[in-house]
Formats: C-alpha cells, sequence, structure tokens
C-alpha cells in the first residue's frame, strides 16, 4: 500500500507547517509521508522551530523552507490531504491540486510572531507544537478506509476545531 501524501500549508513556511511536516514524518508509521510549503516562503526555518524539534528527538535535517509552486509542478506528490495551518493562508486562493484532496483549516497561533522573552518565545513554538502534534494524532487515529468522503471531511474539520485540553476558544 502507497502512503497518504499530505501537505501542510502557511504563508511563510517556517514555523507551523515545518513542525507539522516533521511530526507527521516522525509518527506516520510509513503510512503517511508529509509535505510543507507556503504561498510567500520566508527562505528559511525559523531557528525556533528547529530547536524545538531537536529537543523532541524528531529529524530536522531535510526541512526547508518551499513555495507551494513546487508541488503544482510535474512530478510533484500527488496529496490526499492538504492543511492550512495559519489564517492567512485558508484565505488566499490556492493552487489546483491534483487528484481533488480532502482539505482542512487547522488553524495555529503564529509562534514566529511571539513576542516577549526568550522563554515566551519557546513557550509560543511549544504550544503550536503541541496543538498540531495532538490534531495529527487524532488524525493517525481515524478509520480513514472506513470514512465516505464526506464523513472524512467532517472529521477532519472536527479535529481542526479541537482546542487543547483546558484552552478556550
Amino acid at each position: 500500500m502507497k502512503p497518504h501524501h499530505l501537505l501542510f500549508l502557511c504563508t511563510g513556511n517556517s514555523a507551523r507547517s515545518i513542525l507539522a511536516e516533521a511530526y507527521l514524518n516522525s509518527v506516520g508509521r510509513g503510512l503517511y509521508t508529509a509535505h510543507s510549503a507556503g504561498s510567500h516562503p520566508a527562505g528559511r526555518v525559523h531557528a525556533q522551530a528547529i530547536d524545538l524539534l531537536k529537543q523532541r528527538g524528531i529529524a530536522t535535517t531535510a526541512l526547508r523552507s518551499k513555495s507551494w509552486d513546487e508541488f503544482v509542478r510535474p512530478g510533484a506528490p500527488q496529496f490526499d490531504f492538504i492543511f492550512t495551518v495559519c489564517d492567512n493562508a485558508a484565505g488566499e486562493t490556492c493552487p489546483v491540486w491534483p487528484g481533488q484532496p480532502l482539505s482542512a483549516h487547522w488553524g495555529i497561533a503564529d509562534p514566529a510572531a511571539a513576542t516577549g522573552t526568550d522563554e515566551d518565545r519557546r513557550r509560543a513554538f511549544a504550544r503550536a507544537f503541541d496543538e498540531l502534534s495532538m490534531r495529527i494524532d487524532l488524525f493517525l487515529n481515524l478509520p480513514i478506509g472506513q470514512l465516505d468522503r464526506h464523513a472524512l471531511k467532517k472529521r477532519l474539520d472536527q479535529i481542526g476545531s479541537a482546542a487543547r485540553k483546558g484552552e478556550k476558544r
């Protein structure tokens, strides 16, 4: 069975989408291959994203900030799922993705925009990672083969609105 391909989209592709890509690739059990991209990529992965991933024991060597244009070219992976993780990307007109992938918005506060002390910024990255990993874990536990397209889309949207335990929205 070939793995499902997922694309996490954000505007800058330097933090949230990178965290999601790295986490899913570390826990995807060979059943999922994650990619990330941005509409206006920053051109670099945020240093605090790299630091957090390394602290959590997740590989970072293959991570890079890239444009979503890379994934509409011939030879690009055909996606089964596309998740926007920032409100800006969710509001933009996305390219037409071949194969009619299911999509959902999993908005996460931008840790790269956090202000305050170094510790405040580290906590912002940890919160973003924890929320993304919780949603990805919920996704990985879906009985994908048993759900029709409509039911699966509904579950993806529900995961996107799931808040971390105790968080108010």
